[in-house]
């Protein structure tokens, strides 16, 4: 996460005509997705970690942007780099684009520990398809 936004200040930049543009939809992008992600992390609550492996005793959050896409503290976070990026520099863009990749594989481990840890997490997914983007993955 850190090199995303350093690479904001290195080329290649915009062209100048796309710079203003992108610059005001990269910024509604990352408020959007920076709100998601806070959202998010607050219905986790003392549940929430770093690792992909949930903190024992934490419930299986189902309600908010959780009803939409299994991890929506991930895809707040995409959204937010992926604004950012739009606003900084091709290569905060790109680094927005590994930075999915990433936190897909970690979605995958950390479904295999709350499948575990709860019963009902294979209904849950059933019921919410998607990981990080509606109607896409």
């Amino acid at each position: 996460m850190a090199a995303a936004i350093a690479l904001g200040f290195v080329p290649p930049k915009w062209p100048d005509g796309a710079r203003w543009p992108l610059a005001v939809a990269g910024a509604g992008l990352a408020l959007a997705g920076a709100g998601t992600a806070a959202w998010s992390a607050r219905l986790l609550g003392a549940g929430l970690t770093p690792f992909p492996r949930p903190r024992p005793g934490a419930p299986l959050v189902r309600s908010g942007p959780y009803r939409v896409v299994r991890h929506p503290l991930y895809a707040g976070g995409l959204l937010f780099f992926a604004g950012y990026g739009l606003a900084a520099s091709v290569a905060a863009l790109a680094a927005a684009g590994a930075l999915g990749v990433v936190w897909g594989l970690k979605a995958r481990v950390e479904e295999r520990h709350l499948a575990a840890l709860h019963p009902e997490y294979g209904d849950y997914a059933a019921r919410v398809r998607f990981r990080l983007v509606p109607g896409v993955y």
